[in-house]
Formats: C-alpha cells, sequence, structure tokens
C-alpha cells in the first residue's frame, strides 16, 4: 500500500509539472527549467552524505572504538541483506538518527549518543532497522526525484510572475486567464510541496514497517518512537533545521496545528498505532 501510495504521489507530481508547463505554454522553456533543477538536485543527491554528516560534525565508528553498536548494526544489515554502511556518531544529548548516502553501496548511518545512551537494546535495533529500511528503498533517490520536480515548478511559476512583471499584462486578461496566471504563480508550488511532503510521510510509514521485517520488534520500534519525539519536543537536536528535518527518524522541529499540514513526518500517534497493528503479526516479537 505504501509502494502503490507513493507511486500515486509521484504520478500526480509529474501531472502536476506537465500542467503547469501547458499554463506556461513553451515546452522548451520548461525542458529548460526541468533540466537545470535535475543537475542542481542530483549534485545535492550525490553529495548529500558528506554534506550533511559534515554540518552535524558526524564522527565516524568502527568495531575497534564501538564494537557493541557496530555488531548491532552489521546483524541488521545481514538480516536485510544489505551491505555494512559506514556508521557515525553526532555527539548530542538527543535521541535521533538518520541514513543518508546515493545507494545501498555508498550508504551511511548516523546516531546521536542520545540514542545510544537513551534507548534498550531492542529500542536500538528498531530504530537502525528503520533508517537501514530507508536505504533499502532508495528513499533518497525518491526525495530527490520529488524535490526536482517540485523546484522545476517553483521556478516556472517565478519565471511567469517575472513575465507578468515586466510585461505589464494582467488588467486586459480575462477571468479564465487571471486565474490559470493565480494558480500558476501561487498555487501550483503549494501543491507541489504538499505532495511532496505527503511523499516523504508515506515513505516513513513504509520504513516502519520495514523495520519490523529487518528486527522483527515493532513495538520496540514504537517504544522508541515515543521516546524520540518527546526528547525532540524539549530540546531539538542541536543544528537541525527544515533543510534536514526530513532525514531523522523524528522530525528535530518543534511544530503542531496547521504545521503539521507542512510536516516532512507523519504524527508519532498514527506511526505508534499503526506498529501496534503490525505486531500482531509477529507473535513472538517484544516479549510477547
Amino acid at each position: 500500500m505504501n509502494t502503490l501510495k507513493t507511486t500515486f504521489l509521484m504520478t500526480m507530481m509529474i501531472v502536476l509539472f506537465l500542467f503547469v508547463g501547458n499554463l506556461l505554454g513553451g515546452s522548451s522553456g520548461m525542458t529548460i527549467a526541468f533540466v537545470f533543477a535535475l543537475v542542481i538536485n542530483f549534485g545535492s543527491y550525490w553529495y548529500s552524505d558528506k554534506i550533511v554528516l559534515k554540518m552535524y560534525k558526524a564522527k565516524e565508528i568502527t568495531s575497534e572504538n564501538s564494537p557493541k553498536f557496530f555488531t548491532l548494526v552489521k546483524q541488521l544489515s545481514q538480516n536485510a541483506g544489505l551491505p555494512m554502511p559506514k556508521l557515525y556518531v553526532i555527539n548530542d544529548p538527543t535521541p535521533n538518527a538518520f541514513a543518508t548516502g546515493r545507494n545501498p553501496e555508498h550508504a551511511a548511518v548516523a546516531a546521536t549518543t542520545g540514542i545510544l545512551n537513551g534507548l534498550d537494546n531492542d529500542e536500538l535495533s528498531g530504530v537502525i532497522a528503520h533508517e537501514l529500511a530507508h536505504i533499502k528503498h532508495r528513499d533518497i533517490l525518491i526525495g530527490t526525484i520529488a524535490a526536482t520536480v517540485v523546484g522545476t515548478i517553483t521556478f516556472l511559476a517565478q519565471i511567469a510572475g517575472w513575465a507578468m512583471i515586466f510585461s505589464g499584462r494582467g488588467g486586459g486578461r480575462d477571468d479564465r486567464d487571471g486565474l490559470s496566471s493565480l494558480f500558476l504563480i501561487i498555487l501550483a508550488p503549494i501543491a507541489a510541496t504538499l505532495l511532496q511532503l505527503a511523499v516523504s510521510r508515506s515513505r516513513e510509514f513504509a520504513a516502519d514497517q520495514g523495520s519490523a521485517h529487518i528486527s522483527g520488534k515493532p513495538l520496540a520500534l514504537a517504544s522508541a518512537l515515543e521516546k524520540i519525539s518527546k526528547a525532540n519536543q524539549l530540546k531539538p537536536v542541536s543544528h537541525s533545521g527544515p533543510a534536514t528535518a526530513h532525514m531523522f527518524i523524528v522530525s528535530p522541529l518543534r511544530g503542531g496545528g496547521f504545521r503539521k499540514l507542512f510536516s516532512t513526518h507523519p504524527a508519532i500517534e498514527e506511526r505508534i498505532k499503526r506498529l501496534r497493528e503490525i505486531s500482531k503479526n509477529y507473535p513472538s516479537a517484544d516479549g510477547q
């Protein structure tokens, strides 16, 4: 279901992209904008691991300096059928974790000292399995494609807006043209962003489900999510911001009410509810 939902949302983004291009008129301009956004986003995709790890001052660890954590990740990687990712630790007391890297062969998992010290072994297994599921599902590539389409739509809308300003058009247009221009300049980028966020939330649900398959401990992940969420509401991970919030297992940004519409993560309550449903398929898991 998560895969079908992601496919549907990505298709809607492409349809919106083509619709915006049709409104703007001129396929050549649309193609140039798409190529421009593609280059920028895939450049970021290729080097994202180095950029974000440096941003959070993550330090690589090995089996020599962190044998227990290394062994845990190695076992879970084998369960997932993945190569062993590089491991990093972020010196931050707030529990959280993320995965990065352009593909399973060039992947990295980063965890804060807070999550290593604050969760028990089963909970930590659930969290790491979630990150490995992101790697297995190639969610970073999916996110990059979504960002490319959204970036192109936004770029086209900006071009259309500036064209209207400098051409002096607008007053003599009929209502239909006016509504089309309004959609293109204001509503299309918002609609594209909402679709992108919906894709992100869908991939989080899929990674939670993947964690259950890899670790066999869905209730342990549910417990971990509750602890991580409460801790991040009290004190977010240092240096966290909107640009990287989507990478973490739990958003490090505070928000509620209308802000939830623009959240990169599903509500913790809904994730826990789904994990409890999934746990019914694992009668021997989590001490049951």
